[in-house]
Parts: C-alpha cells; sequence; structure tokens
C-alpha cells in the first residue's frame, strides 16, 4: 500500500530535459501506486509528435497557450483549459504563441520512467531519431508519425 507523502516547493526534484521540454516529476506511480503528476513547460512549438500510450493522460494549463490535438480534432487551450486524452488515442501538444506550462495526470505508472530515460539517454538537439524511437519503444510509447 502506498504511503502519504508531501512535496514542498523546497523539495521538488529538478525538471528533466525531455527533448527541450521541462518535465517535473511531482508523484511517480511509484510512490503513489497509480496516479502519476508532473508540472511540463516548454517555449513555442515544443511538444511531442503524435503518439499513443498505454494510460489515460489529461492536461490542465497553467501558463500561455497549449494546442493539442488528439484523434485528428484539434483545439487551443488557454489558462484554466483542460483536456482529458484516453489511453490509445493518438495525440500531441505543442506550447502556441509562447512558452506554456501545464499539469499533467497520467491514470498509471509508465510516464515518469519514459520522461526519466529521455532525458537520460536523448541530451541532444537535435535529437537522435532511433535513440527517441527505441526509448520510446521500452517504455510502450508508439510514435504515429515520424518525427519531424
Amino acid at each position: 500500500m502506498a504511503e502519504p507523502f508531501f512535496v514542498a516547493p523546497q523539495s521538488i526534484p529538478a525538471p528533466l530535459n525531455v527533448i527541450g521540454e521541462s518535465v517535473t516529476v511531482l508523484a511517480a506511480g511509484e510512490r503513489t501506486g497509480s496516479y502519476e503528476i508532473f508540472i511540463q513547460s516548454g517555449p513555442e512549438g515544443v511538444g511531442p509528435p503524435p503518439h499513443t500510450h498505454p494510460w489515460d493522460e489529461a492536461y490542465f494549463v497553467l501558463e500561455g497557450m497549449l494546442e493539442v490535438s488528439a484523434n485528428g480534432v484539434a483545439q487551443v487551450l488557454g489558462p484554466g483549459g483542460f483536456v482529458h486524452v484516453p489511453a490509445g488515442c493518438v495525440h500531441a501538444y505543442a506550447s502556441k504563441g509562447g512558452p506554456a506550462r501545464f499539469l499533467s495526470v497520467t491514470s498509471k505508472p509508465g510516464a515518469a520512467r519514459f520522461f526519466g530515460e529521455m532525458n537520460r539517454d536523448v541530451a541532444t538537439l537535435p535529437p537522435d531519431i532511433p535513440t527517441v524511437l527505441s526509448v520510446a519503444a521500452r517504455n510502450h510509447v508508439s510514435i504515429a508519425a515520424p518525427p519531424p
């Protein structure tokens, strides 16, 4: 059974660099026993290509604008905007019109490990695409279209 835990501002972990996006793991599945929570941010245009994974995901925009596409439908969300993306749904997002910052929540463990491996194995820009695809495959993330 998972134990209660607190994350004070002074103990927030350092952000991970995931291909130019800053990802702070607030709660990994190993600690919660189920869901994961992240703060994500990045400059305009930063975000993943269309992809799928076996966990539900939700985004709540804190600052800036985030363009989210899910199953071919795109919408730009501003502060206070929210989207739920079910597991297996092809989706992508990117900061629009400047930097964006958002809270993301996943329904089960997986994303924290994926982000950690991306931070460790894909350290340069532009990223080495074969390495990106290898890390994605190891973590049950399927890229739906080749990255640009």
